[in-house]
């Protein structure tokens, strides 16, 4: 059975596993989680260039995490995008 996860910037439901999970652990630290397993709270975006552009653009990290995102996260989260074409 599949895991349905909601991307936050075009909020379409897909498999947990075509999405990249963002994670804010309980210190508050906010790290892309490779393994999909880390603990805290969790945040998903399609792997596509547009829903990332649409995260950036709407701020939907600051918003889903309650604070403000340092931009080399998102710098990791486009080399992520960008090499999975």
């Amino acid at each position: 059975m599949e895991k349905l996860r909601m991307c936050i910037a075009c909020r379409t439901m897909q498999d947990k596993h075509n999405l990249i999970r963002i994670v804010k652990d309980k210190d508050g630290n906010i790290f892309v989680d490779e393994t999909g397993k880390k603990n805290g709270r969790g945040a998903y975006v399609c792997k596509n260039e547009d829903c990332l552009n649409k995260l950036i653009k709407q701020k939907s990290l600051n918003k889903a995490f309650k604070t403000n995102i340092d931009d080399d996260i998102y710098k990791i989260l486009k080399e992520k995008c960008l090499g999975s074409k």
